[in-house]
This record gives C-alpha cells, structure tokens and sequence, in this order.
C-alpha cells in the first residue's frame, strides 16, 4: 500500500476494546497496551468519524475459567460453538476495569459497540459473537452511512482486532490495520498467525506513519 494514506468521507476508524482491564494493571493486561493510546488518539483528529468498541461482560461469563471447576486462565475448551479460551475475569459490565483507558478521548466515538454481553457466548470481533452467526449490527451500520473502508487499532492485535480485520474483509470493506496502533497477547505465537490470517482476508497491514493525519 502506497505512503501517505488520506482518509475521506468513506472510510471510519475502529478503535477496538481500549479498556483499563486490557492495559497495564488490568486483569487481562496485554503488554504494553496502554502504549496505543497516544497513537490512537492523534490518528482519531484525522478522520470525521470514530467508532469504538467495548468488551461488556456479565459475571460469570462462560468464557471466564471462574465460570468451570477446576479450569485455569488460558486453558481451551469445547463450548456449543467450538474451541475457547479461558480468560480471567475481565471487562465486566459497570466495572472499572470495564472502563475505556482514562487518557483515551472516548468523546471522539460517534458510535460504540459493546459485546460479549451474552453470557453464553464470547465475542471477539466487532461484527459477529463467536458463534460465527450472530451480528452485532456493524455490518449494516457501516452499509448505512456509506462507508467503505475501516482503519482499525486497539487491543488485542491477535483476538479482537485479528477477528474484526477478518471479518469486515469478508463483509465487503476494505481493511487497513495500524499495527502500532495495537498491542498483541501474543498467546503461543498467536500474533504470527493473525497476521497471516488478516494477510490472507486482504486486511493490509501499515505503520501509523503511512497515514497523512
């Protein structure tokens, strides 16, 4: 992708799940998360519009390894929808920890999309919950308001943001990941994966420097 990347009426920026819980401290702390902050808050001035997203659990959520005897943070099991990983207690709804970063200028988000609400199912990516099926509304959102290409940043590299990337390839739009504007968790070489995986959707992966902001 050539340098000097200017957004325009037809592109949005995704700022995906910058939550205390998922930076420095947290209880999900992903290394170095808060380090996007800045960045994200200086590429946010040059687009007309910013959605955000926000990882919103209930307690007891089936993908905490609290909610199954026995179980550890970063085991997998087998749930109705396949293979998931066990997270400690995280993002829970109307927690602190749930909160977005505190230096994060959440006033910029025209939109934001919570999930993971559902107790049954986690979710990942901000177009659909991890049972592949069920929408968030994104899609049709983006559709509405004419948009046709998705700037993305935020945490994690390899979950949330790889699954979103994916996903809003698939739905049609072309994907520009900022990669260090996201941090990664980097579990088992899951960040060498997801880029292979954002890769192989068409997501085009660059630096925060090739957009004219």
């Amino acid at each position: 992708m050539a340098q000097d990347i200017t957004p325009g009426r037809g592109d949005v920026f995704l700022v995906i799940d910058v939550q205390n819980d998922f930076c420095p401290g947290g209880a999900l702390a992903v290394p170095h998360g808060d380090a996007v902050v800045p960045i994200i808050n200086r590429l946010a001035g040059g687009f007309e519009h910013v959605l955000f997203t926000q990882d919103w659990h209930p307690r007891e959520h089936t993908s905490f390894a609290s909610s199954h005897s026995g179980r550890q943070p970063f085991e997998t099991i087998e749930v109705a929808y396949g293979p998931q990983t066990l997270w400690p207690d995280h993002c829970v709804q109307d927690s602190e920890g749930a909160a977005f970063h505190p230096e994060l200028d959440a006033a910029r988000a025209e939109l934001i999309i919570r999930k993971g609400y559902d107790p049954a199912i986690d979710s990942y990516s901000a177009f659909y919950e991890n049972d592949r099926t069920t929408a968030t509304g994104l899609t049709g959102y983006l559709r509405t308001r004419g948009f046709e290409r998705v700037f993305m940043a935020g945490l994690a590299t390899d979950f949330c943001v790889n699954f979103s990337a994916v996903d809003a390839a698939r739905e049609g739009f072309a994907v520009v990941v900022i990669e260090d504007a996201c941090r990664a968790i980097d579990l088992d070489s899951s960040l060498a994966a997801a880029k292979a995986q954002m890769a192989e959707a068409g997501a085009a992966l660059v630096a925060s420097s090739a957009l004219a902001v």
